[in-house]
């Protein structure tokens, strides 16, 4: 049983005991219980019996727990934290240059003209990848991120760069998490041209957080995607790791 309050949700077992909280979203189109804390006994079991079908984001040692129990991953990820007081950025990352005929732009589009280079970033094998059709990771992924469904509204200091013929060909893309500022995407096209694209615009990007009033920025990058070398070279430090799973 789940009962609501201001900002979380909470399961209860048959008993009606607590056992744990969390956010409700919604997940590659199933219902999502997000950062999820134990707060009450028996959390599998309680999952298990009143959450089949849900996907689940909670610590590694209670995603492990659920996989025992038949879950299976759906994302492993690491949550890192940019502190904009503490480290400002260098005075010199909001003119990074970005490669010759390209410009920055806001991010004020249709998710169809970000989506091609966007699927490009991910594509078949990559840990973000959406296994689903081009048309399910446009309306199920891109389209609810840009409109604010999915995290939260987009910030001011999100950006997109353009190609010479006006075309996106990388992002990153800034949400409101409850407050939280948060990085709910980066990507860039794939190709010599855009090797370091994505870390020019996301140093961009965090000078215009800076300066638009932000004292930091998060984000969660995937188990085993090499852009976690770029996050920490930028500054960025791991604060959690999560497991996301689908119950059974």
């Amino acid at each position: 049983m789940t009962e609501n309050d201001e900002q979380r949700q909470t399961l209860t077992n048959a008993h009606g005991v607590p056992v744990l909280t969390y956010e409700r979203g919604v997940r590659d189109g199933r219902p999502w219980a997000d950062l999820v804390e134990v707060v009450g006994p028996d959390p599998v079991d309680t999952i298990v019996s009143g959450m089949s079908g849900w996907a689940v984001s909670a610590s590694v040692e209670l995603g492990e727990q659920l996989l025992r129990r038949g879950a299976r991953v759906m994302r492993h990820a690491h949550e890192m934290r940019r502190d904009l007081i503490a480290s400002p950025p260098p005075a010199d990352w909001s003119s990074r240059p970005l490669g010759d005929g390209l410009r920055m732009v806001p991010c004020d589009r249709a998710p169809e003209a970000l989506f091609p280079a966007w699927r490009a970033a991910f594509p078949a094998g990559h840990p973000d990848h959406h296994p689903g059709s081009d048309e399910q990771a446009l309306n199920e992924r891109l389209a609810p991120l840009l409109a604010g469904s999915a995290i939260g509204p987009v910030l001011a200091c999100s950006a997109l760069v353009v190609d010479e013929a006006d075309h996106v060909v990388a992002g990153a893309i800034i949400t409101d998490r409850d407050g939280l500022p948060w990085t709910a995407d980066v990507f860039r096209r794939p190709g010599a041209r855009y090797a370091g694209l994505g870390a020019d615009l996301l140093r961009r990007v965090l000078s215009a957080a800076a300066a638009d009033g932000l004292t930091d920025v998060s984000l969660v990058v995937s188990d085993g995607n090499p852009a976690r070398r770029v996050y920490e070279r930028l500054g960025f430090h791991l604060t959690a790791t999560a497991l996301t799973v689908v119950v059974p």
